[in-house]
């Protein structure tokens, strides 16, 4: 009975330890719409990399999932938490959402990511003096592997889409835009936006299509339910080999798309990415 009592004992802390952690609170942003004030916002880019949280000792990803990190990527590191964005390079989501996802870590590869910093959570001055801080708090560390993401100020509308336009033409996704005095809160926030050329957002894949023609035996599109509870196909944007072997129900994927049709049906959707953040 003892050993029986001790494999289930061990079967209990396995469980645990694969379990998360509770995810860590993260501010959100919401899509821009032109009207206000451009020069009372820092803009930077929109990096397609893994949203994650630094908490003064380790990496977590936005679901509450550790990240294994090599000892020395993150050393010398500030003991306070910061968020931020694991990148690679522009277009390279999918090598850096496969590689924290590895384990155990593959040194050579993370030698390729920075955690680019955005902002200090848990600092309560507006965004303008936090990132101020954040800067000299980076500048101060000798690692490589962390640095803090470039913001600028633009005097006009004009002067934000001309700019929008150049980082996109050099394969970037978009800006962001944080209001100068806006606090660090949880959730969805009315003073950070994301500005792109396109409309996105997630759905649920809640079932495969077949596929016809040069795509018999693989899968046609993704059949997915958004927020909103509507549902559509998303054939166009998938790799031959994401057909091959396709995101699997139940996982969530980012698509892209030009504004509503009149049934509240997203335009031309393309598939995008997968949205895990483990």
């Amino acid at each position: 009975m003892s050993h029986l009592l001790l494999f289930l004992l061990l079967l209990l802390c396995g469980s645990l330890a694969a379990a998360p952690a509770a995810a860590p609170p993260l501010m959100l942003a919401s899509s821009w719409q032109d009207g206000p004030d451009v020069s009372l916002y820092l803009v930077s880019e929109k990096l397609d990399g893994v949203r994650a949280r630094w908490d003064g000792h380790a990496l977590w990803t936005r679901a509450g999932h550790r990240i294994p990190t090599p000892a020395w990527f993150t050393q010398g590191w500030p003991k306070q938490a910061i968020d931020g964005e694991l990148w690679m390079a522009r277009g390279q989501f999918e090598a850096t959402s496969g590689l924290i996802r590895s384990s155990p870590a593959d040194e050579q590869q993370w030698r390729k990511l920075r955690f680019m910093a955005f902002d200090l959570p848990h600092a309560t001055a507006g965004f303008a003096r936090r990132h101020a801080q954040l800067s000299r708090i980076i500048a101060n560390q000798a690692n490589p592997y962390l640095l803090a993401i470039e913001q600028r100020r633009l005097p006009d509308t004009e002067s934000l889409h001309r700019h929008l336009r150049s980082i996109v033409q050099a394969g970037g996704e978009g800006l962001m835009l944080h209001h100068q005095d806006n606090r660090y809160s949880d959730g969805r926030s009315a003073g950070l936006f994301k500005l792109k050329p396109y409309d996105d957002a997630e759905a649920r894949v809640i079932g495969h299509v077949p596929g016809k023609g040069k795509y018999a035996g693989m899968v046609g599109a993704l059949l997915v339910r958004a927020d909103s509870g509507a549902q559509f196909r998303l054939g166009s944007g998938l790799s031959d080999a994401q057909r091959a072997d396709p995101p699997a129900i139940g996982s969530q994927v980012t698509y892209r798309y030009n504004g509503l049709t009149v049934h509240g049906l997203p335009r031309f959707p393309r598939f995008l990415r997968v949205r895990d953040d483990r």
